[in-house]
């Protein structure tokens, strides 16, 4: 895998506090620049599971706090070679750190793989059918051995 540079425009809120000097601002612009298959205009939001909830719910009908949400702006469209991806990737710092505790994954590795996977999401992949998820599993796994992290799929 050949890493390209794209234009970006990156935002990141640290609405919770908590992993803002763990995931750093650099970090999470290097994550995603490596899983860009286009431009991109995105924003991460890290928030707590009360945000984290209220948004599953507004957005998807699913009353409690998950560990990425993606908002894909222009999902469906056909972008030409320019045209920026635009979505707001929210990371739910309280799912994400039990979850790499469950996992035994450092919350790095696994805030890694969450990016990667929101990216993955903003520009039109989706794991809503089997060769779909394995698509997008083996693209992950990928990108994560570029950016030196273990195959986040592995038991």
């Amino acid at each position: 895998m050949q890493e390209k540079k794209y234009k970006l425009d990156l935002e990141v809120q640290y609405a919770d506090t908590r992993l803002e000097k763990e995931l750093t601002e650099a970090m999470l612009q290097r994550w995603v620049e490596v899983a860009l298959l286009g431009p991109a205009e995105l924003t991460i939001r890290l928030v707590d599971a009360e945000e984290g909830q209220t948004l599953n719910r507004t957005y998807r009908g699913k009353d409690y706090a998950t560990n990425v949400l993606t908002f894909a702006y222009n999902e469906g469209e056909e972008l030409g070679e320019d045209d920026a991806t635009q979505a707001d990737i929210i990371l739910c710092t309280d799912v994400l750190l039990r979850e790499a505790q469950e996992q035994n994954k450092t919350v790095e590795e696994h805030a890694a793989h969450l990016v990667v996977h929101g990216v993955l999401h903003a520009q039109g992949y989706d794991h809503e059918h089997d060769e779909e998820a394995d698509e997008m599993e083996q693209f992950e796994r990928d990108i994560l051995e570029v950016l030196g992290y273990p195959d986040p799929y592995a038991d």
